[in-house]
């Protein structure tokens, strides 16, 4: 295992292909702030320029994923707010980006609460999210005067569609585990004793898929938010198309062919 980032708000380390980032403040609910919104960007831009990366891990250390901002750091910029939600935020954006750019599928695991623009909006970014049975979640900017950021505007009506949307963004209900689950906010519930064992269990899975087939479709998927079916028949087929030609393809074609497992290599 390669410790990338050992101390600070932030914790990376890499092993067999895994990338897990741990968010690291437990004492605030890893609520972020400008300095751990920075190390998390940096934490995923190393990710970005590691051609071995199967899949990242996002998760919380303590008792919440993540609580969204940090409310006391906030509460002590008095006038100078403003100032400092537009540095925070213009980290958030480029976070959020770097999330859903990445080629590796982003697997996030939820204990506790995932709230506000970070918490929430960070689930919303993800490819795949595990969520304890207990687990909580809640929007929350309009309560305090805010609007919702880290893209939710636009990913949580995709997710789970407009009406639901306007309702979760603008009255604020805390969702149960089984509620996000019912309305495809999250992907999978597991008890909680089984959060951490189910969620490096689907890594591991999605590590031994074809990482250039993983990262195609994540890329169609992502960029035709928004788009119509017609206007990315063309772009599945070019894709499609470029896939078939890897060592990847034929290797998944024989595997298929001569029952059994197949051996890819990213090529």
């Amino acid at each position: 295992m390669t410790e990338v980032l050992a101390d600070g708000p932030v914790l990376l380390d890499v092993h067999d292909g895994i990338a897990r980032l741990r968010l690291n403040r437990p004492e605030a609910s890893n609520g972020v702030d400008s300095v751990l919104l920075k190390a998390m960007h940096e934490a995923v831009l190393h990710g970005h320029a590691l051609p071995e990366l199967r899949v990242l891990v996002l998760s919380g250390e303590g008792r919440n994923f993540c609580a969204g901002g940090d409310v006391k750091t906030f509460a002590s910029k008095g006038e100078g707010l403003p100032d400092y939600l537009r540095e925070a935020t213009a980290w958030l954006q480029l976070v959020t980006a770097a999330l859903i750019q990445l080629k590796a599928p982003v697997v996030t695991m939820v204990q506790g609460y995932a709230a506000g623009g970070a918490g929430f909006g960070f689930v919303c970014a993800s490819d795949i999210v595990v969520a304890g049975e207990s687990a909580r979640f809640f929007s929350g900017a309009v309560r305090v005067g805010m609007a919702p950021d880290a893209g939710t505007t636009v990913t949580l009506p995709q997710v789970v569609g407009l009406r639901r949307a306007m309702d979760i963004l603008l009255t604020n209900p805390t969702l149960t585990a089984q509620e996000a689950l019912g309305m495809g906010l999250v992907s999978r519930v597991v008890a909680d004793n089984d959060l951490e064992p189910a969620t490096m269990e689907l890594a591991q899975s999605l590590a031994d898929q074809p990482p250039l087939a993983l990262a195609a479709t994540k890329r169609l998927v992502w960029q035709g938010l928004g788009s119509t079916v017609d206007a990315r028949l063309a772009e599945e087929a070019r894709t499609v198309s470029e896939l078939s030609g890897t060592a990847d393809s034929r290797e998944g074609l024989a595997a298929v062919i001569e029952r059994r497992t197949p051996r890819f290599t990213g090529r």
